[in-house]
């Protein structure tokens, strides 16, 4: 399992290709505040938007996702694990005021990024009105 690329992978990198192209800056493996060892795939920090590209075998795809066959029941702990961890992460930052976007590997880099731009926009919007508000 040493050798599975677990970050930088084919789909992440298509994706923050497009988003810069579209003149957005974001952090790369931003670390999960709070949280030790967990990381966010793409994060816009100033609008708290969190971005997770997961890959169909280990996080439990619903259309892809295989179980081997060879320990089984190893496997299907390892990745029920993953899983529970993702559940978790994002319950954590949702918590903590993030807006989390999860996207599988499978999806097209386009659509992930019109999604994720849109978002972006409309929380910096929001948190440039709240701002405007306060100092009134």
């Amino acid at each position: 399992m040493s050798r599975q690329v677990s970050k930088d992978t084919n789909a992440e990198l298509a994706v923050r290709r497009l988003l810069h192209a579209a003149g957005l800056r974001y952090r790369v493996e931003y670390p999960v505040p709070g949280m030790a060892r967990r990381r966010i795939d793409v994060a816009f920090t100033r609008a708290k938007v969190a971005v997770l590209i997961d890959g169909c075998f280990w996080h439990g795809c619903p259309e892809h996702a295989t179980r081997p066959k060879a320990n089984a029941e190893w496997w299907r702990e390892k990745l029920d694990r993953n899983m529970a961890r993702d559940r978790e992460t994002t319950e954590h930052l949702v918590t903590q005021g993030w807006v989390v976007l999860r996207f599988w590997e499978h999806e097209t880099p386009e659509e992930v990024t019109a999604r994720v731009a849109s978002t972006v926009r409309r929380r910096l919007t929001e948190r440039s009105k709240g701002r405007e508000e306060w100092r009134d």
